[in-house]
Order: C-alpha cells, then structure tokens, then sequence
C-alpha cells in the first residue's frame, strides 16, 4: 500500500495473509494501540468492518505490527460491541413500567461507556461499569420502594448483561489483577497487553523492541560500539532471549524519514550481477551514493546533520541496501556462533547459538521479502545455482566483523519455502593462545599439538556438528612455519586463508566443487586434491572430510605429501567413529587409512543442568600401523591426551609421558639432538608449553587481547624458531632454558 496518497486512517486488507494496513503518517496520535485511544478505538472499527482480519499493521515511518493474539483481545471487545447492540441492553424499548425516570437519567451513561469508551479504553469502561453499578446500589439503601424496583430492573437488564458480555472477553479476565486502585484512562495497563514488532520504513525486518515480559537480564554487553546485546532468561522457559537493540532501532523520527527518503532513492539504483560478485565494490559504491543521497536530503528537509551523525546513518543506510540487514547485526557480535532461520519466513523469530548461552531465539523477525533478497544474494555471490532443480545452496559469506558458512534451502526440499542456516566463523584467525584462555585446550595440550604439527604428520581434527574442529584446524596451520608452502582445498571457503597472506604465508587456495551444488564448471574435490601434488612441494588442507575426496586426500597423504603436515577436518566423536567414517561410509581401504598419523577429537561438553555447553578438545590419538583388520581391538588408537571431566582439561597419558608415542619418536629421528633422546623431546614440549603459558599471561598482565590474536602470535612463533636455531648454532645443542631466556626477554620488551 502507499500510504503517502492515503489519508490518516485509511486503510487495506490483503486477504492472502489476514493483515490490515492502516495508515498513520499525518496522525496527530501517533501508531500505538496501547497508548493512544483514538488508534484503539479505530483499529475496533476496523476489526468490525473486517472481523476475519488476522494482524494489523499501523504504518509510519515506522511499522508497527501487531500479531495474531494481540488483536484477538480487540476482536473479542469488537464482538461485544455489536452482541450488546443486537441483544438489545441498551435500546430505549428496554424501560419498564414506571421506571422511565430512572432510565432516562442513567441509560445514556451507559450508553456512552458501551460504545464510545469501550472502542477507547476497554478496562476503564469496564472499571466505569463495575462503579455505576456499585452506586445504583448505595442508592437503592435510601431510596423509596419504587425506585428500589426499578435500582433493581436497571441493574438486572442493563448493567449485569453488559457486565457478563465484558467478561466473557480475555482482555477484562487479565485485567482483573490491576483493577485495584485502577485509574481510568490510564494506558499502562495496555502495555502489559500489546507489544507490536516494529519495522522502520527503510528495513524489512520486524524487531520486538520490549525487552521479553519478566525475562531476567543475565548478561548486556556492547558490538562494535553501538549495538547493544542483552540475554534475558524468562520463567518457564529453558531457551534464552537474545535481545538486540542497534542504533537503527532507536532515532527520532526525522531521521526515520529522512532513511527512508534515501533507500527509496538508493533502490532506483539497481546493482548488475558483477557488483554483487563484488560486495566489497558495492560496498563502496552504495557507500558514496549514499552519503552524498542523505547529505541532500536533509539539506531539503532543512535538517542539520553533523559529521557523526552522517557517518552513523551512512553506515545504517549501506546495512539495509548493499548489506544483508540484520543478518549483518548478528555476525558482527562475536559471541554468535550459529543462525537459523526457519521456514515458513516471518512465523517465527531467528534463532542463534550464542557462545555463553546455547540456542536463544532473538527479538527479529525477518520477512519473505528479505529472505528471497538474502537467497538472491548469495546465489549471485556464489555463482552457484538455487533453483527447482538446485534447492540447496552451500556457499559463504563476509561482512565487516565476521565470515560465515551459508547453506541455503528452498522448494522443493524445503515444502514451506526459503530456509537458511549459517556458521559464523571469526573474522580473525583463532590461536592456540585464543583456545587456552577459553578453555578449549590447556597449555600443555597446545604445546603436543604444535609440536605434532611442526613435525609434519597427517592429522584429522574431528568432532561434531559445531564443536570446532575448522576454528582448532586453522590455529594449528599458525603452527605451520613460513618457509613451508601451504595449498588448501574446500568447497565453502571457510579457512581464513586471506588473513593468513596478509601474515606473509606462501599459500593457495582452491575451491572445489560442493557434493551437494552440483556445479559443472567447478573441479571435483578428488580432483582438486591430485592437482594440487602437482603445485609442488606443499602442505596440504582440505577444508572437510566428507566424500568422494576421502580417498585422494588418503592418496596424497601416501604417496604425495608426506614429508609435510597435512590436515583435514572430519565428523566424528572420537578416534574410532572416525574411523568407522573413513572406510566404512567413506570407502577408502583399511590400510590406507593407516596414513592418518594423529586425530584430535574436539567436541561439546554440556553442563550438568543440560542448558549451557562448552567446546573441549577431548582426545588427542596417535594412529599406530601395526594392525590388519580393526584398529580398535588391536590396539592401533594410543591416546597421548584425554579429556579429564573432573580437571576440566586435557591431561597427557602415560604411553605419553613415558616417551612410547610411536609417532613422536619418527618425529625426533628427523631432528638433529632429539633422535633416541626422549627428554630432549619432552623439554621440547614443555618449552612450547612455556612459551603459549606466556603469552596468554602476557595478554592478562597488559590487558590486552590483541597480544593472543593471529598477527602477534604468529610473530611469537616465529620468534621462537628464530631463537631455536641461534641457539643451536652457538651451542650446538637445543638448550631450552636459554631459547626461552632470549624469547621471553624478547616477548617483554615487544609489549
């Protein structure tokens, strides 16, 4: 509807989705059914005109749309409205035999509170009824016999049907606790009742902006300096509500106008498939139109913007053009790790796997609209197809502050319509000093790990669905030093190979083709795989474990890149599920799978009550070869760390301590000084163990969280290897004590 050549309270009904849109912009009300009479009594009128209409939507420069069970309570007064005019309660052919003084003195009182307060102010007229008939009864102790009769008649005709018809609607039932002391025309008690979601215009996304009705506030916290986060837990209810509350959600209404005067402007700029192949040009593109387009419009508006205020609304006007909207909003907060969006679009919230809390459902709402414009972006991005033939689209996402797994779904997979589901990754690349401050790994279990990785062995980072395993994987390739070359294969970009060059990695990524976008003129993951033994003398990644790659990837680790670390992520609890999926689901032959020197489980841990879970590497195997038919019951799977419950933590078993790793000792033979030499091996690992304590308690001495981030820990590692060799060339020997000595007197005096 364009509401711009509607009057004040002009409405229409679309009787596809049951809604009535009314026209608000002029009103001198303003657009809410809870605080303002006037808009009560009309949207009742309205629901008379139209009583099968479902929501009502009061539009401004915001939307304010209230659902289903909202304006159930405002049918049910309708309907009372028009049974007490049918039923006759309050027609003048009601009186009774001598009694027309009495009528005629208190029926159009009555009259008044039925159907022009009613439409108002429903519990006030109520209240007001309930008070007449208290009165009518004060009178009837002092009044002659002929007037108790007809106190008696006026009560039992036409207060007492009215009364009951009023508390037949659910509205006076819940009211009934605020009645005390109640003062009519108060609206407070309609906020209890009516919470629209709202939608500004320019967004097509609804947001709940009260916070949820007796929720407790367990953690509030700010995003990107400007967006504020709040989790509530509410009564009786085991999922938490993520309520988010960015700068769009609150600006006075001239700025509302002015935003929208602008998208409706930007839209007639229509970006062509290459710009949004090119999100970071049409970023800036919209970015520059939109500046210049808000900076005019306020000048016509006779609107005075400051430079901060510009910026601000620049940067809102790009999110809800160029951007992806609240989906934006979500992936910037860095504690998000999942979200879903359900269909059928617009019948339920999205839902979040928040990093403190598990699975929220939020306070936003998106719209058909929005989705099929996020469905039509990414298959551009991807130039992948989602269509009939294709209804599942796996691709991948970047916004300013977080990356993202994207799989969409559609008709005919999806019956109900659009679907979408999406794994935040951090925008950074995640460390092994990250995961010891949170937990997911101790210090001694990140010194094993590098030291297995340094030393070039196969390794499989398993685990379930959102346990970690890519995140674990790419702060283990930090392990990897810069003289080795490092070529990955995935077909959702996932790993954070453009931060690892901007670090100074010799590195290439390829892209294969996805087993479930079938995408001809992409190269089969298999495929991808043996091409990459021929770009020379390489680590190799794969960014998941899940098909037909299997077996070249076991290939690779066989025949082509054995000399250098190689690793992969895979579904799979533990050492044995892993591989059970590798030769039984995945089908590469027993012995090949021989070729996987380490698996590092890391999976959820939940709590004891069940609501909260934490992400644990559990198990860190080495794979023995001397086996023929099942590794497990002959012993293949040697844990050198397991995950103790009680410790919270990884704890190193005894075929560890006692140097009986078998793949740490072909490690060593490899190393000048460590061969047949297991405390050299150890003091190794303890050193390394030293060194991520360090730094970790370096970042808590300085407060300071960049010291545990990729650019500084990278720079750690080097270091490190840098003083390793130093000191063997002077000693002649690896003497740890003097590389940690040199190294820590270098880590004090970089921060």
């Amino acid at each position: 509807m364009d509401v711009k050549n509607k009057d004040v309270f002009d409405y229409e009904y679309d009787d596809e989705t049951g809604t009535v849109e009314i026209n608000m912009l002029g009103s001198i009300y303003g657009a809410s059914i809870e605080d303002y009479p006037e808009v009560m009594s009309r949207v009742i009128n309205v629901l008379q005109e139209i009583p099968e209409a479902g929501n009502v939507v009061l539009s401004e420069s915001r939307e304010y749309e209230y659902e289903r069970e909202q304006i159930h309570l405002l049918r049910e007064i309708a309907n009372a409205i028009r049974d007490i005019s049918a039923q006759g309660y309050l027609s003048q052919d009601i009186k009774r035999d001598k009694c027309s003084q009495l009528y005629d003195q208190h029926l159009p009182e009555v009259q008044k509170i039925v159907f022009d307060q009613l439409r108002r102010d429903p519990v006030g007229a109520y209240v007001k009824l309930i008070r007449k008939e208290r009165h009518l009864r004060q009178d009837k102790n002092h009044a002659y016999p002929q007037q108790k009769r007809c106190i008696k008649y006026f009560i039992q005709d036409v207060i007492k049907p009215v009364k009951n018809t009023l508390e037949d609607c659910e509205m006076i039932q819940r009211s009934q606790d605020y009645l005390t002391g109640y003062h009519v025309g108060d609206r407070e008690i309609y906020r209890e009742f009516f919470h629209p979601l709202v939608r500004p215009n320019f967004m097509l996304t609804k947001y709940m902006s009260l916070p949820p009705e007796r929720g407790e506030e367990k953690d509030r916290y700010t995003v990107n300096s400007d967006i504020e986060v709040s989790v509530y837990q509410v009564p009786d209810q085991t999922r938490p509500v993520y309520h988010v509350d960015p700068p769009e959600f609150n600006l006075p209404e001239e700025k509302y106008k002015l935003l929208d005067a602008a998208r409706r402007f930007m839209a007639s700029h229509q970006p062509d498939e290459g710009e949004f192949a090119r999100p970071d040009r049409m970023n800036e593109v919209f970015e520059n139109i939109g500046r210049d387009m808000l900076r005019d419009i306020a000048n016509q508006m006779n609107m005075q913007l400051s430079l901060d205020d510009l910026d601000s609304l620049t940067s809102i006007l790009n999110r809800y053009t160029s951007g992806l909207g609240v989906l934006e909003i979500l992936l910037t907060d860095p504690k998000v790790q999942d979200i879903y969006i359900n269909s059928p679009i617009g019948d339920s919230p999205i839902y979040i796997t928040h990093q403190d809390f598990g699975d929220c459902e939020t306070n936003l709402i998106p719209t058909k609209e929005e989705a099929e414009s996020w469905a039509t972006r990414f298959r551009i991005q991807s130039g992948r197809p989602l269509d009939e033939a294709n209804p599942v689209l796996d691709t991948e996402t970047e916004v300013s502050g977080g990356r993202a797994r994207v799989a969409v779904i559609q008709e005919n997979l999806s019956p109900e319509g659009l679907a979408f589901a999406l794994r935040r990754h951090r925008s950074r690349i995640w460390t092994l000093p990250l995961f010891i401050k949170n937990g997911t790994i101790n210090s001694i279990g990140a010194a094993v790990l590098s030291f297995l990785v340094d030393g070039n062995r196969s390794h499989l980072f398993a685990g379930t669905r959102g346990a970690g395993k890519t995140s674990l994987l790419s702060a283990a390739m930090l392990e990897i030093m810069k003289n080795h070359r490092i070529v990955t294969v995935e077909d959702t970009l996932e790993l954070p190979i453009p931060q690892m060059k901007d670090l100074g990695y010799n590195i290439e990524r390829m892209k294969s083709r996805s087993v479930i976008t079938q995408v001809e003129n992409e190269m089969t993951a298999d495929n991808a795989i043996r091409t990459s033994l021929r770009l020379g003398d390489s680590a190799l990644v794969i960014g998941e474990v899940r098909s037909d790659e299997a077996q070249a990837l076991y290939e690779a680790m066989r025949v082509g890149a054995v000399a250098n670390f190689v690793g992969g992520t895979i579904h799979g609890e533990d050492a044995y599920s892993v591989f059970d999926r590798v030769v039984n689901d995945l089908n590469v032959p027993r012995t090949s799978f021989k070729a996987t020197d380490i698996i590092v489980s890391v999976n959820k841990i939940r709590s004891p009550d069940g609501l909260e879970t934490y992400r644990r590497v559990t198990g860190i195997t080495e794979v023995r070869k001397e086996w023929e038919d099942d590794p497990m019951k002959e012993d293949a799977f040697v844990e050198l760390m397991r995950y103790d419950s009680e410790k919270d933590e990884l704890v190193p078993t005894d075929t560890l301590m006692n140097g009986e790793s078998e793949i740490i000792q072909r490690i060593s033979e490899n190393i000048k000084g460590y061969k047949n030499d297991w405390e050299a091996v150890w003091d190794n690992i303890k050193l390394r163990q030293k060194v991520k304590e360090a730094i970790v308690e370096k970042a808590e001495e300085a407060d300071d969280d960049e010291i545990l981030e990729a650019e500084f820990v990278n720079k750690c590692n080097q270091r490190y290897h840098i003083l390793s060799r130093k000191v063997r060339e002077e000693y002649g020997e690896p003497d740890s004590e003097r590389v940690y000595a040199r190294w820590k007197d270098w880590l004090d005096r970089q921060v």
